[in-house]
């Protein structure tokens, strides 16, 4: 394979979102880019990850499973070598090895691999020692994100440029959209070099908080108030038509600790959470659309290899108890002009805003992983089934679903072994 026709990567990876979440695995969710990438490429019914963040995106990047990688369970260091909570030096990026065999390599979004910060004392922050790589150290050429987990949209957390700690400047920030913004430069930048380009995307949408913006909100509230047993069954049975199920397999019983919906006494309130949700995928989307845009304005869209899935199944995790007491975080506080952020679903409240902190709960995620059994850091299905849609317009030609098991592990040697490394 000559240099020249060595394709570009990108690969975009959501964060806690469910198998049924986005419209070509059944959602009522508008994602028309994803959902026109799998129009155009291969739908996968049977790729799995590692059922938690972490471990996911050290598979991801280094095509090993993650006790090999060094990140057995979160960022803490634990003191063994499978779990240090940072990528090893016995580990090699996927980004380390394009880099070195002429690619050009960038990253946008959230890392979270590179050991734990403690957010109430940035002052002992210690990026880019031998406990805490950063993706620069990593092969990656260029990087904007953040290297902790979740966090407020409004105002990251640990958020750097290339190897700099930065400040949110503006009133309108949205760390979805900014995460976008970043990599349609990375594409322009990557596509006026005469290498070809590697970029990970990865977005922290729709990992709580609660965070969107209202002209998205306002989309689907009302749409929800049928209730998530209504979701369950219409996602389901458009599952089952698309061919992405097998239409002798039944949905899995609702969720013991979900209760029915006619039982709700905060339907209003339960469907604007859930809006505020799907307004979060669908800012995602909106940002991937940009970013296929930029291929195509760049004219590198047909030799362009883009790759799409979420490092586990939707999060039931109940953020906290119904209090408006702030928790004392550097994510939490206050709002950048000074407001106090609210944190917890507390019962009325609503949802989106940057002085509110929310999660969507049980009952919500078990739509989200439709058909499927449990949640994130479960191994069942919903646990570690990911939708996964593999686009690449000079090689796959129609769109097909593909049944074969894959594990996320496979990745990055696909990676690879498309750029003749």
């Amino acid at each position: 394979m000559t240099e020249s026709k060595r394709p570009n990567i990108v690969l975009i990876m959501a964060d806690d979102m469910g198998f049924s979440d986005i419209g070509a695995y059944g959602a009522e969710i508008r994602t028309p880019n994803l959902d026109a990438m799998a129009d155009e490429g291969f739908s996968f019914s049977q790729m799995y990850n590692n059922a938690k963040c972490c471990p996911s995106r050290a598979s991801l990047l280094t095509g090993l499973y993650p006790h090999q990688a060094g990140i057995g369970y979160m960022t803490d260091d634990l003191g063994t070598p499978s779990y240090r909570g940072y990528l090893n030096q016995s580990s090699v990026t996927v980004a380390e090895v394009l880099k070195d065999s002429g690619y050009n390599t960038y990253m946008s979004g959230k890392w979270h691999v590179g050991g734990g910060y403690g957010l109430r004392n940035p002052d002992a922050w210690t990026a880019g020692d031998e406990s805490h790589p950063t993706p620069t150290q990593r092969g990656f050429d260029k990087f904007f994100g953040t290297l902790t987990g979740s966090g407020n949209y409004y105002d990251p957390a640990t958020l750097m440029r290339g190897d700099t700690f930065i400040e949110v400047e503006t009133d309108d920030f949205h760390y979805t959209d900014a995460i976008s913004d970043e990599a349609v430069r990375m594409v322009d930048e990557g596509s006026g070099s005469d290498n070809p380009f590697f970029l990970y995307i990865a977005y922290t949408a729709p990992h709580w908080p609660l965070h969107a913006l209202e002209e998205d909100i306002a989309k689907y509230q009302g749409k929800y108030m049928g209730g998530w047993d209504e979701v369950r069954t219409a996602r389901h049975e458009e599952l089952n038509s698309r061919g992405i199920l097998d239409d002798i397999w039944p949905i899995s019983p609702r969720d013991e600790d979900a209760h029915s919906w006619e039982d709700e006494r905060e339907k209003e309130w339960e469907d604007l959470r859930m809006a505020v949700y799907a307004a979060q995928i669908e800012q995602m989307d909106r940002g991937i659309g940009r970013v296929l845009d930029a291929l195509t304005a760049n004219n590198v869209n047909d030799d362009t290899i883009v790759m799409f899935l979420s490092d586990n199944g939707a999060c039931e995790v109940f953020l906290a108890e119904d209090t408006d007491e702030p928790t004392p975080s550097l994510f939490h506080g206050t709002t950048s002009s000074g407001e106090r952020i609210s944190v917890g679903n507390i019962t009325g409240m609503r949802p989106g805003g940057p002085e509110t902190f929310m999660s969507y709960d049980l009952p919500w995620a078990n739509a989200s992983n439709a058909p499927f059994r449990f949640y994130k850091n479960w191994i069942h299905e919903g646990g570690i089934s990911t939708p996964f849609i593999v686009r690449w317009p000079s090689n796959i030609k129609s769109a097909k679903n593909v049944h074969q098991p894959l594990h996320i592990t496979d990745i990055p040697a696909t990676c690879i072994a498309a750029a003749g490394t």
